[in-house]
């Protein structure tokens, strides 16, 4: 377990996300009425990368509010979502209600995934934005490893982190990639999904990770790593000359003549069969 200042940060960021659930629902970047008329929040990739899932069970950790769990469930999977968020899985369980999905979606803290779910799956999913949130990794690869079934599969789709040592307005490097436990705290009132809705509970509590440090985590479970791709496009403005791909909804890539560099990374990894 890294040293963690003794800051609030669980409370602070719960508080924050609460709050968040209420603005991303009604927000055109989550887009919630496309979602329930059929739009896949999934990336075009990731179906092919985790491979079928019909007829598997799946849980999703740090789910918010399910979009994306439910799009799995789509695909054929039996989903479990989880999230420390009540109000998150109120909307995942009142979208699953409405679209007729037979969805679990249970409310607790990641690290305590596997004494709450009490189970293990084929699958386990974690999507953009959520390792951020946590401060040890060690401690969350061996949840994920928890969970597996024997030769189950864990795919995982991130922001790259080489977003995070950029400035907001360049690429210019201004922070750390190395990160030494300290968390990064953003006070920033505007929310990424509708800048024009300021929070209240805006404080948060962020650990940037490095690739080797989450390869690394995953590798000392016994997990098998399968692959680790990067990509040049991501889901999100996360700088303002980012440029939308044709006919990709909140695809983007940089302009032509900018350096090409990876914006998000996915990997998979197998958990050991069971001996013979």
């Amino acid at each position: 377990m890294p040293d963690i200042p003794d800051v609030p940060w669980r409370q602070t960021n719960r508080a924050s996300w609460d709050e968040r659930v209420g603005v991303h629902v009604e927000s055109d970047f989550y887009d919630v009425e496309g979602f329930l008329a059929g739009r896949d929040t999934l990336r075009t990739f990731e179906p092919d990368e985790l491979g079928p899932v019909e007829g598997c069970s799946l849980v999703h950790l740090q789910c918010h509010f399910g979009l994306d769990t439910l799009s799995w469930a789509r695909r054929g999977a039996t989903v479990t979502g989880l999230d420390f968020s009540p109000p998150a899985i109120d909307e995942a369980t009142r979208l699953a209600d409405a679209l007729g999905i037979d969805a679990s979606f249970v409310c607790a803290d990641v690290y305590d995934a596997p004494q709450v779910l009490g189970r293990r799956f084929d699958v386990v999913y974690t999507g953009r934005g959520a390792l951020n949130w946590l401060p040890d990794l060690d401690r969350w690869a061996g949840v994920v490893a928890a969970l597996l079934n024997p030769g189950g599969r864990f795919y995982l789709l991130e922001f790259h982190p080489l977003g995070w040592i950029t400035a907001d307005e360049s690429l210019d490097i201004v922070y750390d990639y190395f990160n030494n436990g300290t968390p990064f705290i953003d006070d920033s009132a505007e929310d990424y999904a509708d800048p024009n809705r300021p929070l209240v509970n805006a404080m948060t509590y962020e650990w940037p990770h490095g690739l080797g440090e989450v390869l690394s985590a995953l590798a000392g479970t016994g997990l098998r790593i399968e692959f680790l791709h990067e990509f040049d496009e991501i889901s999100h403005l996360r700088w303002p000359f980012l440029e939308e791909q044709p006919g990709r909804r909140r695809v983007y890539r940089l302009p032509a003549g900018m350096p090409s560099l990876p914006l998000e990374y996915s990997i998979l990894t197998r958990a050991p069969e069971v001996p013979h």
